[in-house]
């Protein structure tokens, strides 16, 4: 399965009812498991990001459940593909 790495920014909104974020964190994984996104990771990041979640899904999916977290107001969320050492290995083996 795909795994993703989702960064997340909390907004005003977000910010503002920081002390939901555990509920909010818990309605997240209810909110997978209804689209076929696995929460295998969600961490609190310092720097750039607020929050980080890896994921495994589908993309279309994954897209989904971006779009949901984001229509809800709390977050904005940055995804991108990624790809462990020993597939990515692989791929580059594979290169012409």
């Amino acid at each position: 399965m795909p795994i993703f790495i989702i960064t997340m920014n909390w907004t005003e909104q977000g910010i503002r009812n920081v002390k939901e974020a555990p509920k909010r964190a818990a309605a997240g994984r209810e909110l997978g498991k209804k689209l076929g996104v696995d929460i295998k990771h969600l961490y609190l990041t310092s720097g750039k990001s607020d929050l980080m979640a890896i994921v495994e899904g589908n993309g279309d999916n994954v897209a989904k459940f971006c779009m949901v977290l984001g229509s809800q107001g709390n977050v904005r969320t940055t995804t991108v593909r990624a790809w462990p050492e020993a597939e990515y290995v692989k791929m580059i083996s594979e290169l012409p």
